[in-house]
């Protein structure tokens, strides 16, 4: 396998099982040959493809599995070509074909040799990509011939621990903790206490990626707020501005003697002095509001 996916032989080796030639001793005698010469290809030469090439052979000759006309010893011995070729593709770097090269042999998940199925597993979860096994772990777990096997609730364990706690499914977890009778009760109160960790694990991660989150629209309102009151001070501003400005001196200047002309008011005349005295008055009062506003604005300057 490549550098980027480290996953020895050997390692693999150990966890598929013993290789031995006197294991499948009452097998065909070509496809143990070949058998002995894909482990050898594996483990000695190095030769991945050449490893894989014969255990593919081998397969052509026992035919498929589950046929009538294998005996338990052919049984083993399929098994042991799967493991052995399972591990010549992940040291090729191709372990994503590991599943569906398994699975054109046996084609039903429910009939994988529970050796097999526990390398997959362990290997599918080391290169963080439990959920392609997903639904072939559910179906070889809910088949009915597969829960009186005695490596029923180690691979329970093992489906609970990397597939569905990784992805997240608390809750299917939890059922098969359980609902499982291949758990022991010690091992049942483990797996519940890891469902609970994980789901603490989940709540605490939630909520912090909630907290950035509040607080950037905290922050969003505020900046939001800040530059309105921000435009508002420059419109208020600009008015003052002109407010307190010569030409609008000058404009009310120019009303007050347009009144006087348009209204035809006589200066002279008794009636038009209370009128002419309360002009003059509003007009001093703007002048000295304006003066003084002038005057707080050179000193705040």
């Amino acid at each position: 396998m490549k550098s980027d996916a480290p996953i020895s032989a050997a390692a693999l080796k150990g966890l598929g099982g013993p290789l031995r030639s006197s294991e499948p001793a009452r097998a065909p005698s070509p496809a143990v040959h070949l058998l002995e010469d894909a482990a050898d290809l594996l483990t000695v030469h190095l030769d991945f493809p050449a490893a894989l090439e014969a255990c593919e052979r081998a397969w052509r000759i026992l035919g498929r599995p589950g046929s009538p006309a294998l005996d338990p010893t052919s049984t083993e011995v399929q098994c042991s070509l799967c493991v052995v070729g399972i591990q010549a593709l992940a040291e090729m770097d191709r372990w994503r074909e590991v599943l569906s090269w398994v699975l054109q042999y046996y084609q039903i998940p429910g009939k994988l040799p529970p050796k097999v199925l526990e390398l997959c597993i362990l290997l599918y979860s080391k290169m963080q990509e439990p959920g392609a096994l997903l639904d072939v772990v559910r179906a070889w777990l809910q088949d009915p011939d597969n829960q009186s096997l005695p490596e029923y609730g180690a691979l329970a364990e093992l489906h609970l621990r990397h597939v569905l706690l990784p992805l997240g499914c608390l809750s299917e977890a939890e059922e098969l903790a359980v609902g499982s009778a291949g758990f022991g009760e010690q091992q049942r109160l483990e797996v519940l206490q890891a469902i609970n960790v994980t789901r603490q694990q989940h709540t605490q991660m939630h909520s912090s990626s909630q907290e950035p989150q509040k607080l950037s629209q905290e922050g969003s309102f505020s900046r939001k707020w800040l530059s309105l009151l921000t435009v508002l001070r420059r419109l208020w501003d600009s008015a003052r501005s002109y407010l307190l400005s010569q030409p609008f001196k000058k404009s009310l200047f120019i009303a007050l003697i347009l009144c006087l002309l348009v209204v035809r008011f006589d200066p002279a005349s008794p009636s038009s002095l209370p009128f002419l005295y309360q002009l003059a008055q509003l007009f001093r009062r703007i002048q000295k509001a304006t003066l003084s506003r002038l005057h707080s604005l050179a000193l705040r300057d």
